[in-house]
């Protein structure tokens, strides 16, 4: 039986050229002019404090869950969750592939129909971190973004044994603006 989704990903693949199963990071960009640089795309993910992290159910069904998370600046983004939840279900029926989004402004401009926008999207694989060290180090730098200036060790070592850290390894890093910002930049 083919479903709706399939039947688009059909006509997208026969009219676009793209292999159906194809990788998001093999795309290439629409509206490139938008394409935020790549220091850019790196600070709105530091700077952040929440995205929206979505994977594949059990049932094949979409789930996007919003998030908050730590970024170490270069290939991987750290998140903590329960050890059991439908977050879980989804990561272990699948092979862990993900997408992440970031929205870092959204200003509504109601006379000219239009936003002005800048997201980060991150694409890459989700695994559950088993390195105690490593476990660690994220916990550290989910507080030190949420509570700096406190000493978190209490908080870690009370919760260490009911949480679980989670890992995306990120393949691909893409920022994107509203077409406005671009042009406001132009004239400057």
């Amino acid at each position: 039986m083919i479903t709706v989704s399939d039947e688009i990903s059909h006509t997208f693949a026969a009219k676009t050229n793209y292999p159906r199963t194809m990788e998001y990071n093999e795309k290439k960009m629409r509206r490139f002019v938008q394409q935020l640089p790549p220091e850019d795309a790196k600070s709105i993910l530091a700077t952040a404090t929440n995205g929206v992290l979505s994977l594949i159910g059990p049932d094949g069904a979409p789930y996007g869950v919003p998030l908050s998370y730590c970024y170490d600046g270069d290939k991987k983004i750290y998140f903590h969750c329960a050890k059991s939840g439908y977050k879980l279900d989804c990561l272990n029926s699948g092979d862990g592939r993900c997408s992440f989004c970031v929205v870092a402004q959204d200003v509504v401009l109601p006379a000219e129909f239009t936003t002005l926008y800048r997201s980060v999207i991150v694409t890459g694989r989700l695994t559950i971190v088993s390195d105690i060290q490593e476990i660690l180090t994220a916990l550290r730098m989910l507080a030190t973004k949420y509570s700096p200036g406190i000493d978190s060790a209490n908080e870690i070592s009370r919760n260490l044994d009911r949480l679980l850290v989670l890992c995306l390894d990120i393949s691909t890093i893409t920022g994107k603006e509203s077409i406005e910002l671009v042009r406001i930049k132009q004239k400057k």
